[in-house]
């Protein structure tokens, strides 16, 4: 007999897919061809609750296991990859604040930002600190104990650059090295702030991606979040959240892919049958539905590892295997989608030439894959 919660849980993922397939699906292509954020649609997924399933419900999250949030973002993304990829953005903007603010910092803030009607994002990278965090040399500095921060630097890739209604900038605070990281949640408006040209993207054009200038900008001393010095360690359980969003982003990204490409082979007839039938391309179906399976289950089973509140470590090592493993099967079973597809699969009456583009991108972000290497080997 299914617990309360597992009901709950099935009309949550019901509520998911029915949205996906009424707001998310009909309006993918128009969109990334006009290169349009979808704001309203995001604020339609706030109102039902989905900017939000995994944090407080006392705060107005969803209090949700991560588990059941990795499942939304793959019922999203095998939609639209860039409105599931907004979801994870902003849900990964609330995490400092959830997680490492102080009691009256999440009262005060929290609420408005899990409301569902704001976005939020994340300013770490710079053109010299990618994965290397302890290279940051964006500061923010005092000229008197209590009095505002003035933030100086330019972060590079911020996500929701130029739509979002909160920042938290990670910045230098001390000395060098990690232990001079701080975070400040700073509000849009804050003068200074300055966000610059959109990048022009191979894929998931929707969604805005830009470098932000923070030009003395002036951020309260009450919008530190934590203690000063604690920036190192907001950062490190926000990459591990981070790979996991990717990871699911990206099963779902493989499986559209993958039904797609079944469906276009059984309707698709060569010398007198699907080509389906022809052992070359059903061995790689075959592949296909294997890799996508395999990527899942382990996205999946890394979801466990941080909902067990498991050492950080241990998290650590499970996310980056499985952003590692589930962002190279999107990439090769979209990849592999195109070819099934033939020369159709290379030209826009298909969306899977779309889904290689956007592929290609989840490599990349939330570290690189070979980041993702080195992490679980220095796990062994």
């Amino acid at each position: 007999m299914p617990t309360e919660q597992d009901d709950d849980v099935r009309d949550l993922l019901a509520l998911a897919t029915d949205l996906a397939d009424k707001e998310l699906a009909p309006n993918a292509d128009g969109f990334e061809d006009r290169a349009e954020f979808p704001r309203e649609i995001l604020r339609t997924l706030g109102r039902a609750g989905l900017l939000s399933l995994p944090h407080p419900a006392e705060y107005g999250g969803g209090g949700q296991r991560y588990e059941v949030h990795l499942t939304v973002l793959e019922l999203l993304a095998k939609r639209w990859l860039a409105v599931a990829q907004s979801v994870n953005i902003h849900v990964l903007s609330c995490y400092p604040l959830a997680v490492h603010g102080t009691e009256s910092q999440r009262e005060r803030w929290l609420p408005a930002m899990l409301g569902g009607e704001q976005l939020g994002a994340n300013c770490i990278s710079e053109a010299e600190a990618g994965s290397d965090i302890a290279a940051i040399s964006c500061t923010a500095r005092q000229a008197s104990e209590g009095g505002p921060y003035t933030v100086a630097g330019t972060k590079a890739w911020t996500s929701h650059a130029g739509q979002a209604d909160h920042y938290n900038v990670f910045c230098r605070t001390g000395g060098a090295g990690i232990r001079g990281l701080s975070v400040l949640l700073a509000d849009a408006g804050t003068p200074g702030l300055q966000v610059q040209r959109l990048e022009r993207k191979m894929g998931v054009r929707s969604s805005p991606t830009a470098a932000v200038v923070w030009d003395g900008a002036q951020v309260p001393a009450e919008r530190l979040i934590g203690r000063p010095g604690k920036g190192f360690l907001i950062a490190t359980g926000l990459f591990d959240r981070g790979r996991l969003g990717i990871a699911a982003c990206a099963v779902g990204l493989a499986s559209a892919a993958l039904d797609h490409a079944v469906s276009y082979t059984r309707t698709r007839r060569q010398f007198g049958r699907p080509v389906a039938d022809f052992q070359g391309l059903a061995f790689m179906l075959a592949d296909m539905s294997t890799q996508v399976a395999a990527a899942r289950a382990l996205v999946r089973e890394a979801a466990r590892v941080l909902d067990s509140g498991a050492g950080a470590s241990a998290v650590t090592a499970a996310a980056a295997r499985a952003k590692l493993f589930a962002t190279d099967t999107a990439m090769r079973v979209t990849t592999d989608a195109v070819q099934a597809l033939g020369a159709y699969g290379y030209v826009q009456d298909h969306p899977v030439e779309r889904w290689m583009r956007e592929a290609k991108l989840l490599q990349i972000i939330e570290g690189t894959n070979q980041i993702q290497r080195v992490v679980v080997a220095r796990s062994l």
